[in-house]
């Protein structure tokens, strides 16, 4: 009998732990596009037709190595709809002595694993995903024994062990980190440089017409223009370091009404499932700055996302799963606007925003943070509806990266677990990193009165709201010095204000 090798539609990486264990002249692999997996949120559509397209072109490669490889394709009304369905099936046709696959991106799908010995009476083996740096053992080590889990020290010890921008046990430059020189607005200079576009190949547009009629999915198939093999995700990421890494430093906090990636690289959707991994992108940003191509700032900001964020949010969702799913430590009632599935609303920001997210099935981190994200925070809305509105919007989303990002550095539901205070902020912050103010009917001058910006009233209520708890957080002291200038008649009519922008959201 031979071994059953699962392929998950999000490890689509060479160096999948299921190829090192299996072998190829006796061994099987499965892979399937899965009802249950493109529709337990309203995922993107293009979200969808990539993690399709790219497994397609993934089982093919695989074939011509050599692998045998069963490959169930979408369809609606088969009876094969989620992976359990799918490996019970296989084992029902064909002897099996070992299932074997990756620790999976989700608990959900985790839970559906642990029951298959069970079930199907076959033995169960889960690999290490090795599109990372840091094994979930490891992490939980460096947790162990620590009052607060803080990122930025997760990241000098990755930065250690790496060797990246490293003199030794010492940083390049004298710093560890280069965050306050990276928040410039953007005024139309240098030109922006939008990440590499690709033509739809033929797997890409049979799997688009598969897929783009029968099901209820969020955003625009139009654009799709996403690298779905690895050789095209490489060519990606050599078009972003010569492109966007020498100006992704000073200008990554950056908003503007006419720029949807200005020096981003969108390769977090190739990271993310495998076609790229996180060394060969690192290292070639770090030959960059050795090269003279790009400055530090750009390269160390680029390389914490990777190595520092990307890899702390993963350790914080294994380490705190299930429970920290249901956290909502403000205690958050307030529904997720409609108008943001469909970008009807008339702050210039949101609207911008989510119009850019329809078409490209994307945004970068402060458009996430700072607008969608910000704006979720201070009006209320209930974490799990803002959680599942990211999981599904965006092609990069899973729920390993998207939960802790959302639920904890969003919306501070977990109650600090993973930042240390709330990314709260009003209509100015977003008046200094943009131009969206401009063309915006609300003016972000005004806390009150029918044509002030909806940011500010919700931000100082929000201060107010949460003062018993925030008020003694240092990170915060200034915030609540300029709430006490404010005396008792303009608190009561600004949170006058707050409850009509909640109790009219759908109007604004």
């Amino acid at each position: 009998m031979a071994r059953l090798g699962l392929i998950l539609g999000d490890q689509l990486n060479e160096n999948n732990a299921v190829l090192e264990a299996l072998d190829r002249e006796h061994d099987c692999l499965l892979m399937g596009e899965l009802v249950e997996e493109a529709s337990y949120v309203q995922h993107h559509i293009q979200k969808i037709i990539l993690v399709f397209s790219a497994m397609r072109h993934y089982a093919s490669e695989r074939r011509e190595q050599g692998w045998t490889v069963h490959y169930h394709e979408f369809s609606p009304r088969a009876n094969v709809l989620s992976f359990t369905d799918l490996v019970r099936s296989y084992v029902r046709q064909h002897p099996v002595d070992e299932i074997v696959v990756a620790w999976p991106g989700e608990w959900r799908v985790l839970e559906q694993i642990r029951g298959w010995e069970r079930e199907l009476g076959v033995p169960v083996t889960v690999l290490p995903d090795t599109r990372f740096l840091c094994s979930l053992e490891e992490f939980d080590s460096w947790a162990e024994g620590r009052k607060q889990l803080r990122m930025e020290f997760f990241y000098r010890q990755m930065r250690r062990k790496t060797a990246y921008l490293m003199n030794g046990e010492q940083p390049v430059g004298g710093q560890w980190n280069y965050d306050k020189a990276n928040r410039k607005p953007w005024r139309g200079e240098p030109p922006s440089a939008s990440p590499m576009r690709f033509t739809p190949d033929e797997v890409v547009a049979e799997v688009r017409d598969r897929v783009a009629g029968c099901l209820d999915a969020f955003g625009s198939a139009t654009d799709f223009d996403y690298p779905v093999t690895r050789a095209q995700a490489r060519r990606a990421l050599g078009h972003f370091i010569r492109t966007g890494l020498p100006n992704f430093g000073d200008f990554q906090d950056a908003l503007h009404d006419d720029e949807d990636y200005l020096f981003h690289s969108r390769l977090s959707a190739s990271l993310n499932l495998g076609l790229l991994g996180y060394q060969e992108v690192c290292q070639a940003a770090e030959q960059a700055w050795r090269d003279g191509q790009a400055p530090l700032n750009a390269v160390e900001g680029f390389i914490r996302q990777i190595i520092g964020w990307r890899e702390f949010v993963r350790g914080i969702y294994w380490r705190e799963m299930p429970d920290y799913a249901e956290g909502n430590a403000l205690n958050n009632k307030q529904p997720l606007p409609s108008w943001y599935w469909t970008g009807k609303t008339q702050m210039r920001c949101l609207h911008k925003t989510i119009d850019a997210t329809r078409r490209n099935a994307y945004a970068h981190h402060i458009q996430r943070l700072m607008v969608t994200g910000n704006f979720a925070l201070l009006l209320g809305v209930v974490p799990k509806e803002i959680c599942d509105w990211y999981l599904a919007v965006y092609a990069d989303a899973y729920d390993w990266v998207e939960l802790p990002n959302t639920l904890g550095m969003v919306m501070h539901a977990d109650d600090g677990q993973l930042a240390s205070k709330p990314y709260a902020a009003s209509g100015k912050y977003i008046d200094r990193m943009s131009n969206y103010c401009k063309a915006c009917p609300y003016s972000v001058k005004e806390t009150l009165g029918d044509k002030a910006c909806p940011f500010n009233a919700l931000y100082w209520d929000f201060l107010v709201r949460h003062r018993d708890r925030f008020e003694a957080n240092p990170r915060m002291k200034m915030m609540y010095r300029n709430v006490d200038r404010k005396g008792d008649e303009e608190i009561n009519q600004i949170q006058k204000r707050a409850r009509w922008i909640r109790d009219s959201i759908e109007s604004v």
